[in-house]
């Protein structure tokens, strides 16, 4: 990881194409993982876990959890970091919420993960899709744990609102890098906004939600910038971080600067504790849905939550 020299400019020439040693994905040989690909076929369900070519599909889907993608597999952004397709999305499926349901119920799932594609094609950028799979699968599951990753819904107040009311116990949306770097890797996304819709969602449900964001490593930060986007992050009551390695789907995408050694990531996550954040995961295969289940909300918000929804 570099230092607090001069900044690393992003320039392809550096991409390193041979991965380390600790960068190891094992092949699946569980017969959870192809029960699992049977279910999500059979529902017609997309998953994050295939569309963003997550390297832990084999180990997260052989345990028989997976992170369900709604609003479709095209996104209206293209960041320079993700492989999922950027498309003219098609129109949202109506009976997609009750499939997501379903396929959290026979997989028997604890805490399951929603996320999407942005969908800037739609005037609330899916938010009611979202609020709708998030009450559909809580009517069919309500004693699981329902995290949402979402995108930014370009900082509607309404939007954001909607998704909020349906009472997600975990609310996800991740910074992806630093600030320097914010305007070469994400498309449309604003370092400053994120944040802030972080913030209002949280506001939203008078504090009675977990916040959740991620960063990605290797993609030429500096280990300062690293420690500001974690206060930024914390002064912005997030009390849940992940932190991964960078790993380039293909030679279009912007290349990998470093392969951050896993006692950086080790070091990163004792620091991250430091500054007040209640959980951490941080490692080079970690994303955001890595063993997301190990989270568990405060009772607070899980009382709280249960409260509002009986009242």
């Amino acid at each position: 990881m570099s230092g607090c020299g001069t900044n690393q400019e992003l320039d392809p020439s550096l991409h390193r194409d041979r991965k380390p040693s600790w960068i190891k994905v094992r092949l699946p040989s569980d017969p959870t993982f192809w029960s699992t690909k049977s279910l999500v076929t059979d529902l017609k369900l997309v998953t994050v876990c295939e569309e963003a070519q997550c390297p832990n599909r084999w180990e997260c889907w052989s345990h028989g959890t997976a992170t369900f993608m709604i609003g479709g597999e095209k996104c209206t952004r293209a960041c320079g970091f993700c492989a999922i397709k950027t498309a003219r999305p098609d129109p949202l499926e109506a009976d997609e919420p009750q499939r997501v349901a379903e396929a959290t119920h026979r997989m028997k799932l604890r805490h399951v993960v929603i996320t999407a594609v942005a969908r800037d094609d739609l005037r609330d950028g899916g938010a009611g899709h979202f609020q709708q799979t998030i009450q559909a699968v809580r009517a069919l599951n309500p004693e699981t744990i329902i995290e949402v990753l979402v995108p930014d819904f370009n900082d509607r107040d309404w939007a954001l609102a909607m998704v909020m009311a349906a009472r997600p116990h975990i609310f996800n949306h991740n910074l992806e890098t630093v600030a320097r770097l914010t305007p070469l890797v994400r498309s449309r996304a604003q370092y400053q906004r994120s944040l802030t819709v972080l913030k209002k969602a949280k506001a939203m449900v008078h504090g009675k939600v977990a916040t959740k964001s991620g960063l990605m490593l290797g993609l030429g930060e500096q280990h300062a910038e690293i420690c500001q986007a974690m206060d930024d992050l914390r002064a912005h009551d997030v009390t849940v971080l992940t932190l991964g390695q960078y790993l380039r789907p293909s030679p279009k995408h912007l290349p990998v600067i470093e392969y951050v050694d896993p006692t950086v990531f080790d070091e990163l996550r004792q620091i991250a504790l430091a500054k007040g954040f209640r959980h951490v995961a941080s490692g080079p295969l970690v994303r955001s849905s890595y063993h997301a289940a190990n989270f568990r909300p405060e009772l607070d918000v899980l009382d709280a939550i249960a409260a509002d929804l009986q009242a």
